[in-house]
């Protein structure tokens, strides 16, 4: 009986430290859900346009070709005219325009390649596609950090804003809880400091229109493969249908 009490225990402290590390692991705040546009054409050029301007000056995607836009309603011309610098061919592969030992120097690493980003980053807190959309919009600003910027969704993050211009300025409000006889500082929302180009309600729809090109960018077969998965479904059921009255029918003669 002593035994099993031991055991019991020992169970009971193993799932404590489990769930400890692994709230631990997440850090940072509870993801938001990012909308479903993989769908949406005009969503996914935009989110491609930001993507090209603001993001691949430092990040590659280096395992997508600027051609394969061709799959979201861009033409080649529109390609060439709107999304390419003035080097690049619309056959090669989204490649940054940062020299990686700069970027190395000034960020403390190379920039990560953010071909499949959207799907490498889903955790306890909901998909990729959530982390992005939550990162993207959880910066402030951090004198203290050496790029001016701090994240609460990565905290000490060594990626400034980007994006700042578009959404402008902003602080995190807190409130203070008091847990186990400790004073806690919990987030509450977000103070606008300085406006941006866009209002708060343009920026959410112009990072999710971002993160849904980079969940698109990541599986560009995505759709194609639900498509055909549905249609296959279909016939299954109806060759099921066909098969159960066929072998009726042969049992049928043999009795």
């Amino acid at each position: 009986m002593k035994n099993l009490k031991k055991l019991a225990m020992g169970f009971v402290m193993a799932l404590g430290l489990l769930s400890g590390a692994h709230a631990s692991s997440g850090g940072g705040i509870a993801w938001d859900k990012a909308p479903s546009k993989t769908n949406d054409l005009a969503a996914l050029q935009n989110g491609a346009k930001l993507f090209v301007n603001y993001c691949l000056n430092c990040h590659s995607a280096a395992f997508m070709r600027y051609n394969r836009l061709k799959d979201i309603g861009l033409t080649e011309q529109q390609i060439k005219d709107n999304l390419l610098f003035a080097t690049t061919k619309v056959g090669d592969t989204m490649k940054a325009a940062i020299d990686p030992q700069q970027a190395k120097e000034w960020f403390g690493k190379n920039p990560p390649d953010l071909t499949l980003m959207a799907r490498s980053r889903s955790g306890h807190g909901g998909t990729g596609a959530d982390y992005l959309y939550t990162y993207l919009r959880s910066y402030h600003r951090d004198a203290a950090k050496p790029t001016g910027w701090n994240n609460l969704a990565f905290p000490n993050v060594g990626m400034p804003n980007v994006l700042w211009q578009l959404q402008g300025e902003r602080e995190p409000v807190y409130e203070e809880h008091e847990e186990h006889g400790h004073a806690v500082q919990v987030f509450k929302g977000w103070k606008q400091i300085t406006p941006g180009t866009m209002t708060p309600q343009q920026y959410d729809v112009a990072v999710g229109d971002l993160v849904s090109y980079m969940q698109w960018m990541a599986e560009p077969a995505q759709n194609s493969r639900v498509r055909i998965g549905v249609w296959v479904l279909l016939f299954l059921v109806c060759f099921t249908f066909v098969a159960w009255r066929l072998n009726a029918a042969y049992w049928k003669d043999i009795k």
